[in-house]
C-alpha cells in the first residue's frame, strides 16, 4: 500500500527503457515539492476507503489459494473420471488467474475479485458450468452462487469467505496446464472457441498494460486517484456509456508512458492536460498493434466501416485489439471532457499551492446544472424482479441517451450514472422502484418566439427496446414498468429529498453548456440568442420533429509540447487559455476547418452550429494543413476580426451518402493515414520543441495536419446489441407504459 514513499529506490529505479509507440514528452526526475504533493494526495484518498489493510489484503490472497486448490482437485478428479491415464491424471494442472482491478493492484476494500480458471483441453465448458458448480455449492465458506452461462462472457459468481468473486473459464489446447503459465503469449488462444478467447482478454490485456507502464507503483497510485475521481465526479460506468476501469488504467498508463519519471501527483496533473486537449476521434495506444495471423477480428477502422463511427477509441494493447470505449455517445464525451478540463483547472492550482487535493474530489451537483431532466422510472413487484429489471434496463440506457442525441431540438443528453430509490408515495403499486436522471440541454431554433417539442418516439422506441429484449430473454414479468417523465429543476423535488438536491458552491470554471459549443456559458441557440432564459410548459400541440442537423467537428490544433511551452512561458496564468475557434454552417459532409483566434465573431456569412465536443460520426474522408494563423484568405472565404470564415455559398455541394469507388479508395487510404495520425502528430511534437521555443510567436510555427471528419448524423450505424427490430413487441397482459411527453419552450 503506497501510504508514504521510499524515495531512495525510486530515484534508482528510474526507468531508462522507452515505452509507448512515440518518445516521452518529459525525463524531468521528481523535485522535492512533489513528494510532499503526492503525499498528500495519498491523504486525501485514504478516508473514502481505496487501501485496504495488510488483514485485508492476506484474506484475499488466502481465499485465491483455496480456490486455485479446489480448481486443480475439481480437474484432477474430471480427468479420473475420464479415464486419462494415471501419469497424466498427476500432471494435469489447472490454474486461477486474476484481472481487472485486484490484478492491477488498485482494488479498493470490500471489491469483488475478477479471476480466471484455465484448465486443460480435456475439460469442458459444460464441466465447468456443472461439475465444478456443483463442488462450489458443496464447500463451506460459498454464499450466493449462480452462474450465467448465456452471457457474453460466461461467468459463475459466487462469495467465498466474504470475497466476492467473479470466475469465468477458458480451456486451452494443451494437456497440462503449469504454474508457470503465461497467458500473454498469443499462440495460446490458437484453436480455441470465441468465449475461451473473451475470458482469457481480461487476463492479457491486464498484464499487457502492466508490462507497458514505465514504474507500476506510480501508476497504481496514479490510476486510484483517477478511479476515485471519476466515481466521485459520475464518470465511471461503462454500461452507461463513460469509461470503465480498464479504460481508464489505459488511459493512465499512456500518461505514464509519456512521464516515465513523474511521481502521482504530478501524473494526475498531466493526465487531465493530455486528455483535455486530446483531438477525439484520434485512438489512445499503448503500443503498436501487431497482427498474430490468428484471424481474428481486431479494432481496425481501414477494414471495418463501423470502426470509424466510434467516437473515443482506446485501443486494448492485447491480441485481438478491442476498442474498450465502444459505448460511449456524443453526450457522454462532451460531458467527460468537461470533467477533464475540470480537473485541469482543480489539479493548476493544487500544484501552484492555492488549493488542496480534496477540492479534486468534490462531487458535482448534477441536480443544479441543468433546468430540464428526464426521469427514468424501473419498477417491479418482487425485489428478485426488481434486480434482473435494473440490471436490464439499466444496460438500455445509452439508447434512449443516443434517441435523445438525434433529435435536433437538443444540443446533450447527460445521463447520472447513479441510481435512486423511487418515492414509494408515488409508486404505491410497486414496492422496489429505481430512479435514473438525465440533464437535458434543449437548442432553440432560428426565429421561433416559442417551439413544440414532443419526445414521445425518442423514448416509445427506447421502452419498446427494453421489453422486446425482455421478452427475446423471458425476462417479462407481471408487475415489471418502466416510464419515462419530462420534469424542470424547480419540480426536483418531488422525487428527491433535500439534501441531495441542495446547492453547492458554483463550479470555478464555466459549465457544460460552455464547452460543449465554446462559446460563453449563456446556453445560445442557432441564431444566437440565449436559450437560458426560456420557460416551458409539458403541453403543446404534436411536432414531428424532421431529421437531424448536421453537427460541426472542433479539433483542438494546439499540441501537448505547446500547450507545456505556453504555461511555461505564462506562469501568471493558473491554467491554459481556452481556444477560440470558429465552426462554419456548411452543406458539406466531410468538412471541419478549426482556426485559431482572439475572439469568435458570428454575422450574416457564418452562423454557427453549436455541438458536443467533437463530432458525432468520425468517418475519416481526408486530411488538410491549416496553419497556426491565416494571413490572407482564399477565395470564397472572409476574415472577420482576424478569423478566417467560409461563405457557405462558395462551397461545394453536398456528396451523396454512397461514394463513387474512387472515392472508396482514397478514403481507405486516408483512414489508413489516421492510424499512424497519433505516432505522427506526437513524434513531430517532440521533434519541433527545442526549435518551437526559439520562435517568438505563434505566427512563425509550420503548419501541422488536422484530420478531416465527416460529421453527418444520419450515418450513425445502428448499435450491434439491439435486438433485431422485426422482433415482436410483446403482446401478452403484462402493462407497457405508453404516454406522449410533449412540452413547448418560450422566450
Amino acid at each position: 500500500i503506497p501510504v508514504s514513499f521510499n524515495r531512495t529506490s525510486m530515484l534508482e529505479n528510474r526507468p531508462q527503457k522507452h515505452y509507448g509507440i512515440t518518445s516521452p514528452i518529459s525525463l524531468t526526475p521528481p523535485k522535492e515539492i512533489d513528494y510532499i504533493h503526492t503525499q498528500k494526495l495519498i491523504e486525501a484518498m485514504k478516508p473514502f476507503g481505496v487501501f485496504e489493510e495488510e488483514e485485508e489484503l492476506n484474506h484475499r490472497l488466502s481465499v485465491l489459494g483455496k480456490l486455485n486448490k479446489l480448481v486443480k482437485e475439481w480437474i484432477s478428479e474430471l480427468s479420473e473420471s475420464k479415464n486419462l491415464p494415471p501419469s497424466v491424471v498427476a500432471n494435469v494442472g489447472g490454474k486461477i488467474f486474476t484481472f481487472g482491478s485486484y490484478r492491477l493492484g488498485v482494488h479498493t476494500k470490500g471489491a469483488d475479485i475478477d479471476a480466471l480458471c484455465v484448465a486443460p483441453r480435456h475439460v469442458e465448458r459444460s464441466d465447468f458450468f456443472q461439475s465444478f458448480f456443483e463442488k462450489l455449492k458443496a464447500q463451506d465458506g460459498i454464499r450466493t452462487l449462480r452462474a450465467i452461462e448465456d452471457a457474453y462472457v460466461p461467468v459463475i459468481k459466487f462469495e467465498f469467505d466474504g470475497i466476492e468473486i467473479d470466475l469465468v473459464f477458458a480451456r486451452l489446447a494443451v494437456q497440462t496446464i503449469s504454474d508457470k503459465l503465461d497467458l500473454r503469449d498469443d499462440s495460446r488462444l490458437r484453436s480455441l472457441d470465441i468465449r475461451c478467447i473473451r475470458s482469457l482478454n481480461g487476463c492479457r490485456v491486464t498484464d499487457e498494460i502492466l508490462h507497458l507502464v514505465p514504474h507500476k507503483e506510480n501508476f497504481r497510485l496514479t490510476l486510484r486517484a483517477i478511479k476515485l475521481w471519476a466515481k466521485r465526479r459520475g464518470i465511471y460506468s461503462n454500461v452507461l456509456g463513460f469509461l470503465g476501469g480498464v479504460s481508464w488504467a489505459m488511459l493512465v498508463a499512456r500518461t505514464c508512458q509519456l512521464y516515465p519519471n513523474a511521481l502521482a501527483s504530478t501524473l494526475v496533473h498531466k493526465f487531465f492536460l493530455i486528455f483535455s486537449k486530446w483531438e477525439w476521434p484520434n485512438p489512445v495506444l499503448l503500443k503498436q498493434p501487431e497482427d498474430s495471423n490468428l484471424n481474428l477480428p481486431v479494432w481496425d477502422p481501414r477494414v471495418n466501416p463501423s470502426d470509424r463511427y466510434h467516437l473515443m477509441p482506446i485501443i486494448t494493447p492485447a491480441y485481438p485489439q478491442q476498442n474498450s470505449t465502444y459505448n460511449v455517445s456524443t453526450s457522454t464525451r462532451a460531458v467527460m471532457v468537461e470533467e477533464f478540463k475540470q480537473g485541469l483547472a482543480v489539479t493548476d492550482e493544487i500544484l501552484q499551492g492555492k488549493s488542496d487535493w480534496p477540492k479534486l474530489l468534490e462531487p458535482p451537483n448534477f441536480f443544479q446544472k441543468y433546468k430540464h431532466y428526464i426521469v427514468l422510472t424501473a419498477s417491479a413487484s418482487t425485489e428478485e424482479h426488481h434486480l434482473e429489471w435494473v440490471g436490464l434496463v439499466e444496460s438500455k440506457i445509452r439508447v434512449l441517451v443516443g434517441n435523445l442525441e438525434r433529435n435536433e431540438f437538443i444540443i446533450l443528453a447527460h445521463v447520472n450514472p447513479q441510481s435512486f430509490p423511487g418515492n414509494k408515495e408515488h409508486y404505491k403499486e410497486s414496492n422496489y422502484v429505481s430512479m435514473w436522471f438525465l440533464g437535458i440541454i434543449f437548442r432553440k431554433m432560428e426565429n421561433a418566439e416559442s417551439i413544440n417539442i414532443d419526445l414521445t418516439y425518442d423514448i416509445q422506441s427506447f421502452t419498446d427496446t427494453v421489453h422486446r429484449q425482455a421478452n427475446n430473454i423471458n425476462m417479462l414479468k407481471e408487475g415489471m414498468k418502466i416510464e419515462a417523465t419530462h420534469v424542470k429543476k424547480k419540480q426536483l423535488h418531488y422525487y428527491l429529498p433535500a439534501e441531495i438536491l441542495q446547492k453547492r458552491k458554483k463550479q470555478s470554471i464555466p459549465d457544460i453548456g460552455r464547452n460543449i459549443s465554446g462559446f460563453p456559458s449563456t446556453r445560445v441557440s442557432v441564431d444566437g440568442s440565449s436559450l437560458d432564459g426560456f420557460t416551458n410548459t409539458d403541453t403543446g400541440t404534436r411536432y414531428s420533429s424532421p431529421s437531424s442537423l448536421n453537427r460541426i467537428s472542433k479539433l483542438d490544433t494546439f499540441s501537448l509540447i505547446e500547450t507545456e511551452r505556453l504555461a511555461k512561458t505564462n506562469a501568471a496564468t493558473s491554467r491554459e487559455k481556452p481556444l477560440n475557434v470558429t465552426l462554419p454552417s456548411l452543406p458539406v459532409k466531410g468538412l471541419s476547418i478549426p482556426v485559431i483566434g482572439s475572439k469568435t465573431d458570428v454575422t450574416s456569412t457564418t452562423k454557427t452550429v453549436l455541438s458536443p465536443t467533437g463530432c458525432i460520426i468520425p468517418t475519416v474522408v481526408g486530411r488538410n494543413v491549416i496553419p497556426r494563423l491565416i494571413t490572407s484568405p482564399a477565395q470564397g472565404q472572409q476574415l472577420l476580426n482576424g478569423i478566417l470564415t467560409i461563405n457557405s455559398k462558395n462551397v461545394a455541394p453536398k456528396r451523396s451518402h454512397s461514394p463513387s469507388s474512387e472515392e472508396c479508395t482514397k478514403r481507405l487510404k486516408d483512414i489508413e493515414k489516421l492510424l499512424h495520425l497519433h505516432t505522427t502528430i506526437l513524434h513531430s511534437h517532440v521533434g519541433s520543441y527545442n526549435s518551437s521555443q526559439k520562435r517568438e510567436s505563434l505566427g512563425q510555427e509550420e503548419s501541422m495536419p488536422i484530420p478531416t471528419i465527416d460529421t453527418s448524423r444520419s450515418q450513425r450505424l445502428a448499435s450491434k446489441e439491439l435486438p433485431d427490430s422485426s422482433s415482436p413487441i410483446p403482446t401478452n397482459n403484462i402493462r407497457v407504459i405508453k404516454h406522449s411527453i410533449r412540452l413547448t419552450l418560450n422566450r
